[in-house]
């Protein structure tokens, strides 16, 4: 009798130990196969994952601003250009309330922010960002007329501890702007001629968004270069009544 449950007792051990081992095996089995899976799926992002990354196009040294001698295709009447050392951008938006601030505000009180870059989503020649300026005076120095300009233009009050301490006031200035770059002014030498030398670099950056693939041996951006428009000409350029960039 006690042979045969020792036998039964064996042989139902044998089952467990049997029926662990399979488990055993096919969880084994499992997390192999998800961890090649895993394996398989990392190494899959790391040939196709894709980001994406700022990638500077061009930086222009900034000579004036201006408006064209003559009305450009494709563009409003009212446009303001930038005038550049190597190219020339010409504001589609926003051209109008530029002109308007630079030519109505006290040009020794104005600031530019000189950190001016600008979007160029498809590098098919359109960009597109702000535009930003302060304007600071003396408290005692505005007049009834300065705050109406403000309102109706979006000026908002942003004085620093800086003017603060000085009895100083300043108003900010932010402008949508779209637009367009075009070579070169032809009449370049002239304008030069009537600027004085900054006194520290004013530039003008921009900048595409460049698709960067991240692979087991290299991960590197393609930078691309600033592209005109195809219907693009040189063209003459009358500067504003201020010399704004003086001021800086």
């Amino acid at each position: 009798m006690n042979k045969n449950i020792d036998k039964e007792t064996n042989s139902s051990v044998s089952q467990t130990v049997l029926k662990k081992t399979l488990i055993g095996g096919s969880l084994l089995a499992l997390l192999v196969s998800s961890g090649c899976a895993t394996s398989s799926l990392l190494d899959d992002n790391r040939v196709t994952t894709t980001s994406s990354d700022k990638s500077v196009l061009s930086q222009d040294q900034i000579i004036a601003f201006g408006r064209p001698a003559t009305t450009l295709p494709q563009m409003p009447m009212a446009s303001m250009v930038i005038v550049g050392n190597k190219n020339s951008y010409v504001l589609s938006q926003g051209g109008t309330e530029m002109v308007n601030l630079l030519t109505n505000l006290t040009a020794k009180n104005i600031q530019v922010e000189n950190d001016m870059s600008f979007n160029v989503p498809n590098n098919d020649g359109y960009f597109q960002g702000q535009m930003k300026l302060s304007y600071a005076k003396l408290k005692d120095e505005f007049d009834r007329s300065d705050y109406q300009f403000f309102l109706q233009n979006g000026g908002t009050e942003c004085s620093s501890a800086s003017d603060m301490r000085i009895n100083a006031q300043r108003f900010c200035f932010t402008v949508p702007v779209k637009g367009a770059i075009y070579p070169q002014v032809s009449n370049i030498s002239m304008i030069q001629s009537k600027y004085r030398p900054l006194s520290k670099p004013y530039t003008v950056t921009f900048y595409g968004q460049s698709q960067q693939t991240r692979t087991t041996s290299s991960g590197t951006s393609t930078a691309g270069k600033l592209v005109l428009l195809p219907f693009a000409l040189a063209f003459d350029v009358v500067t504003l009544p201020v010399q704004i960039l003086d001021s800086l």
